[in-house]
């Protein structure tokens, strides 16, 4: 097909603007999408890397919380915005990408086809944990009493790693706990603090900071091998279910179409924050795994991750809503 003289004049000009738009991007505040409630676990994540982009980008960086649908309300917003590199979403990639494909019937985005990755950042895990004054001391001893309890027995739950994980331990132990969403995990503690829940999985950047401070008890955590620094066995060796390995990995994405110049300048400074120390110290403060990668690593995870919560989805027996 042949192309005409103001074809290829247009494609010039084109090419010229988005490379002079790279070179100055940005010139104004940049908005950091979160799609969890202020003071959140994820929202702690979101503003610590929010204020390092804002130094290395010299503008101001927004962090803007739009809970709801277990992340993907945030995800959304993201979706729907001007490709131009002043909106970006850092998430839970394996609830807002991959899990909620099976947690809902339908989302109001493609996680692929939507979205241009940029960055992966770490990967967390969560805590099965029940109220200090309980008297269950290890998952044996849990498991033992919600047998007892049978239907009367509850867990609360606010992202889909915390409610595969216990429909997980629910299917392989023969549990009936019921199942009690709330908008985070965080908000379901006044009710564990009472009893009206008997356990509930809180991802560790939430959960760290209520084992230290004694206001729960932990029992184990969901991530595949035990984790640095943390006292408390995995799921696969306290419940005796191997194939428990529920560990969330957070990455930054953009709205499908933003130029690669601009990708590219943000995959820089993202990568420029991992290598940080104060960086290195931060996740180490949530006992968090680094997991920094570049824009392929994330496009690579995705649907590798999609695969991997299709068989969770079906071996938790997780019904959409």
């Amino acid at each position: 097909m042949k192309v005409g003289l103001a074809g290829i004049i247009a494609t010039a000009l084109l090419g010229s603007s988005i490379a002079a738009q790279a070179q100055t991007y940005p010139t104004r505040e940049i908005r950091v999408v979160v799609g969890l409630p202020a003071g959140s676990g994820g929202d702690i994540v979101a503003r610590y890397y929010a204020d390092k982009l804002s130094q290395l980008s010299g503008k101001p960086v927004i962090v803007e919380n739009k809970a709801g649908m277990i992340l993907s309300i945030g995800a959304d917003a993201v979706a729907k915005a001007p490709p131009d590199g002043y909106t970006i979403l850092i998430t839970s990639v394996t609830s807002s990408h991959a899990a909620n494909l099976y947690n809902f019937k339908k989302l109001p985005y493609d996680p692929v086809k939507d979205f241009t990755p940029v960055a992966t950042l770490h990967r967390s895990y969560f805590i099965l944990m029940v109220r200090t004054e309980a008297p269950w001391k290890n998952v044996a001893e849990l498991t033992d009493a919600m047998k007892i309890k049978g239907d009367k027995a509850s867990y609360g739950y606010g992202a889909p790693p915390a409610l595969a994980s216990a429909e997980l331990y629910k299917a392989r132990k023969g549990l009936k706990a019921v199942g009690i969403p709330y908008k985070t995990s965080m908000a379901s503690l006044p009710e564990m603090f009472s009893g009206e829940i008997d356990f509930q999985f809180i991802d560790s950047t939430a959960g760290t900071p209520l084992i230290q401070g004694g206001k729960v008890r932990g029992l184990a955590v969901t991530a595949g091998q035990r984790v640095p620094g943390v006292d408390l066995p995995t799921m696969a060796e306290a419940a005796g279910i191997p194939e428990f390995d529920i560990a969330p990995v957070w990455g930054v994405l953009l709205p499908a179409g933003t130029p690669a110049p601009i990708v590219e300048r943000l995959e820089s400074w993202f990568g420029e924050i991992s290598r940080m120390d104060a960086t290195r110290h931060f996740i180490a403060s949530t006992n968090a795994a680094p997991f920094a990668g570049g824009a392929k690593a994330l496009a690579d995870f995705i649907p590798k991750e999609i695969k991997k919560w299709e068989e969770l989805a079906r071996l938790a027996k997780i019904e959409p809503q």
